[in-house]
């Protein structure tokens, strides 16, 4: 019988939490995943263990940019994000390179996204001028 991806998650967020991340357990959870041929299910399992983290005080924020962040930058996101998670002993800000985004910032947490990239205003704008053309 398969184990839900919930279950996983709450097994996997628990051991990582507490223990830390190792290679090799990463390496024996996509062996589980691939054992049972859910490799889909991947990012879906990655926001679920997200989720727990931060019931449990550990909230991850992924920030993607063009350029390095910051330190000042990584602190300004965190102090905007900590107000969502109340709970949040430790907000972690972890810049990721992406060249894709031309200007600013894509903000992703576990359960919401934020796009403060020039795209993302520039389709923002689109959708408030365009709004009323009908």
């Amino acid at each position: 019988m398969k184990t839900s991806r919930v279950r996983i998650a709450t097994v996997v967020a628990a051991h990582t939490y507490y223990e830390g991340a190792s290679k090799d357990y990463a390496r024996q959870v996509a062996a589980l995943l691939l054992d049972e041929g859910r490799v889909g299910e991947l990012e879906s399992l990655l926001r679920d263990i997200q989720a727990d983290w931060a019931l449990h005080g550990y909230v991850e924020v992924l920030a993607r940019s063009a350029h390095p962040l910051t330190d000042d930058t990584k602190h300004d996101i965190a102090a905007r994000v900590k107000p969502l998670f109340p709970q949040a002993d430790k907000v972690v800000v972890t810049g990721v390179i992406d060249p894709s985004v031309i200007g600013g910032v894509q903000i992703q947490l576990a359960d919401r996204q934020l796009d403060l990239s020039v795209e993302g205003k520039l389709k923002q704008f689109k959708q408030l001028t365009g709004a009323g053309k009908d």
